[in-house]
This record gives C-alpha cells, structure tokens and sequence, in this order.
C-alpha cells in the first residue's frame, strides 16, 4: 500500500470567548464582599479608575448616549457577538497626545493612604490564631518534671497527632523509636505514651475508640466497671441497638445498658477535633427582598459597599495633549479598555443577578409566604428559559449568593430543587417529602419502629410514590438511624 499526501481544506468551526465575556463571567460569579475586594485591587492597579462622587447618579447598561459627546468621548462599549472592529479604531484613533514621562501615573497620595488604612484595617480586624492541639499538650508537658528521653519521646508522640483524626496515636513506638530500640527505650516509650494520654483532651493519643472512651472514665463514676465492660467487649452491639443480645452476654439489664448507653454517649469520641480551626462563613447577602404596597416581593441589590467607578476626566483630557509618546498611548489604551470593560462587566452583573434573583423569588412565592414544606421543584434551566439567558449564565448567578428574606438569609441555590410526581400529577419538591419523612419518624411508636418499607406505604397514604432506596439514601443524608437503631428496648420489656 502506497500512502499519498496531498493538501485538503478542511472547515472546523471553533467557539472563543472574546476577553470581556470571559471578564464578565468571572464578575458575575463573584459573591457582593469578593466583587467588593476585586474592585478594590483594580482601583489600586488602575490609574484611569476613580471613583463617582456620592452624589453621582450610577450609570447603567440602558443609559442613552449623550449626542453632544464626541466621538472620543463615548464609553467603550464591546460586544460579544460583532468583531469590535470600530470601537477598537475609535479607541486606537483618539486624539492627544500623553506625558512626556510617567510620572502622572503614579498613584496619588490619597489612594495610598486609603490602600494604608483598608490595611490596617484587616490587621486589626484579624482574629488571633487559636491554639493546635500540639501546641496546647506541649505546653501541659513544658510543666512537667521529666526524665530527659521520656520526655524527648513524648514530644514526638505529640508530633505525630492530628487534630482531623480527633488525635488519636496511629503510630506505633516501635517504628518511632527503630529497630535498635532496646526494651529499656521501649519501656521508656511506654512511660512516655502514658503521660500524653494523661493530658487534657482526656482521650488523647489513644489507639482505638474503646482506648479512647476507656481514657476519658473517671472510677468515681457510678456503675464504673458496668462501662467498662460494656466499651471493651460490647460497644459494636451498642451502636447497632442489639440491647437484648448485650442483656444475654453480660446479665446487665435492658434498662442499666439503656441507661450506660446515654452515658457513653457523653464521651468524646474524638476529643482532638476541638481544636480544629473552624472558619465561619461571613454572609453577606448579594440582595434583599422589600414587600410593595400591593403584597409583592421586590428584589433589591445590596452592593451599596461596592463603589461605583468611572474613567478618570483628568486622563481623558491628557489624551488630547499633544506631547505623548507611542509608549504612553499604548498604556492609556490598555488602561482604558481594562477599565471599561471591567465598569459593563459590573454593570451587567447587577443586572442579570437582580433578574435571576427577581424571577426565583416569583416561582417560590408560596414558600416565601408558607415556609420551606411549601417550596416548588424548580431547575435552573427553567429560570435559564425565562430569564432569557444560558443555564450557565445562571449557575454562576446564584453561585455563593444569598437573600436576605422575612424567613431568613438563604443561599440562592436553595431555590433550585428537585421533585417528584404526586399521584395527582402535581410536582412536589423532595424538600416537601423530607419533611414528611422527618415527621413519621418522629411520631412513631418506638416498640415498632417504621422500615424503610413501611415508610414507603405511608408516603404513598399522603400520595407521595418514592421509591425504597430513595427513602434510605434520604434517611442517611438525614443521619437518622435504621428501625432497629431506632427502637427503645426498655419500652419493648416493659410493654
């Protein structure tokens, strides 16, 4: 077979992403105190960048051009969809000349000191960083009077826990000290073991759960070796609920085991986990509802703290100076353009989040007025189909928003969720079936808790149809225990 090569066309047709869309999309992702932070930065990158003064209306997106503007004067505007060959030659073909130097670049003292200030004020505002864990049973051991290697060996004991795991000891002394060890190290190790697991968290450094639940008893407690030998020998019998096989292994009756079951179910299983650094979500709501004088809700932006911005007057008017160099035009005009692109993407962000969120805050009316059992399934493609836009679009609107609302601050996502068909044929949102769910189990007769089986047949009596492996994966999600878990061994005995 002979192999020829001969040239050949070939039409691809390919999608990119002109600069500003890429731009506005990012903004518009952007949740109201990081679009905050955002513009900040480019106040501080961007000398054609100033701010409106208060009393400065805010321009938009459907704001008219003034006829008795030049040409020159205009707003950049760049579309997606037509070539921006014209607004790019405007741009290119402005008057003026720049500077001789750059020195009207630098940025003004003002500016400086508000950059100062905006640090300062994170300084102080930043929260002291808390203790580790490895740090709080060092300093318990610092006060300690030890023997040298004891408590050298000790501190690598510490070394080795992790907060995450709850500060168990998953090493062992053998691999930590070598295989040179001699029994007087390994006795030492032992000593030095001991020690840490007589620091607070109580549980700490221990191998195992039942190690670690053993650890934290104090033998003044009542019923002492009771649970004891309930935690060595018994506690997978205890997290399943098997009261009465425990009640036959050990002659321990159903109602102290009950009663040692709430008991151990005081301890910490991870005692290390306390100090985990936890970060708590700041939330500020991107926008509000306001309810009309006719009962509706209105949506209202709260991006007060994001200052609306302008091209500088003062570098517009250096354009027509007539001693710039090729250099300085070639900075104004990337300075411009990232400005004006950067001023629409805020602009049209506020107006398709003020969209989206308007037109989710319609369809979920009743739960607004109702509460959550009374939210609608809704997609985002339906809002998407609405609102006129991609579901992208959308998805990147609601990302890390939230709504300020009568009921409440929720994220925008909460909105959107799925559902199933009723018998009627109506939509009912798996929130509602949650509920429902939530509510049976609560009313049942414990002696005879409801299977997922029979939690199918009474949803389906409130003409809700789902399906059995949809009531356990729901069941789970929900951290409720299985029927066996759930049902009280003392009421069964005593019935």
């Amino acid at each position: 077979m002979r192999l020829q090569f001969s040239p050949q066309q070939q039409q691809i047709q390919t999608h990119k992403l002109a600069p500003k869309m890429i731009q506005s999309m990012e903004i518009l992702q952007l949740p109201v105190m990081a679009l905050q932070e955002r513009v900040e930065q480019e106040i501080n990158d961007n000398p054609m960048i100033e701010l409106e003064e208060e009393e400065a209306s805010r321009e938009t997106a459907e704001e008219k051009v003034d006829p008795n503007k030049t040409e020159d004067e205009r707003e950049l505007v760049v579309q997606d969809d037509q070539s921006n060959t014209e607004d790019f030659e405007r741009l290119a073909n402005m008057d003026g000349e720049m500077p001789n130097t750059f020195d009207d670049f630098r940025t003004s003292a003002n500016r400086t000191q508000e950059a100062q200030d905006r640090q300062h004020d994170l300084m102080s505002n930043a929260m002291e960083r808390p203790e580790s864990l490895n740090d709080y049973l060092l300093h318990q051991l610092a006060e300690m009077e030890l023997d040298t290697q004891v408590e050298q060996i000790a501190e690598r004991i510490i070394s080795t826990l992790d907060a995450r795991n709850g500060g168990y000891f998953k090493s062992s002394l053998r691999d930590m000290l070598g295989l040179e060890a001699t029994d007087e190290d390994m006795a030492k190790a032992q000593e030095a073991l001991q020690i840490v697991q007589s620091l607070e968290p109580a549980g700490v450094a221990t191998r195992d759960l039942s190690e670690c639940l053993l650890n934290q008893l104090k033998p003044t407690v009542p019923n002492y070796d009771e649970l004891q030998v309930l935690i060595k020998d018994h506690l997978e019998d205890l997290g399943e609920n098997r009261l009465p096989q425990i009640e036959k292994k050990t002659g321990i009756s159903i109602e102290r085991i009950q009663e040692a079951k709430l008991e151990i179910q005081q301890l910490n299983p991870k005692p290390g986990v306390a100090f985990l650094e936890t970060y708590v979500q700041m939330v500020s709501p991107d926008v509000a509802l306001e309810v009309d004088s006719d009962g509706a809700y209105r949506v209202r932006l709260e991006d007060d703290r994001v200052p609306s911005l302008r091209i500088s007057d003062y570098y517009r008017s250096r354009l027509a100076d007539a001693s710039a160099t090729q250099e300085e035009k070639d900075f104004i005009r990337k300075k411009i353009e990232s400005a004006n692109w950067l001023i629409e993407a805020i602009e049209q962000r506020r107006s398709t989040v003020k969209k989206v969120a308007q037109a989710i805050v319609d369809y979920q009316k009743k739960f607004l007025d109702h509460g959550p059992e009374h939210i609608e399934p809704l997609k985002m493609q339906q809002i998407a189909d609405q609102v006129g836009v991609h579901v992208t679009t959308i998805s990147r609107a609601v990302d890390d928003k939230w709504i300020q609302t009568p009921r409440g601050i929720f994220p925008l996502k909460r909105f959107f969720v799925h559902g199933k068909r009723s018998e009627d044929g109506e939509d009912v949102a798996w929130e509602t079936i949650r509920i429902k769910l939530t509510e049976l189990i609560d009313n049942e007769d414990k002696t005879k808790p409801f299977s997922d089986d029979d939690l199918v047949r009474e949803l389906g009596k409130h003409g809700l149809t789902v399906a059995r492996r949809t009531i356990t994966k729901y069941r789970k999600k929900l951290n409720i225990p299985s029927s066996r878990q759930r049902k009280d061994w003392t009421k069964v005995k005593n019935g």
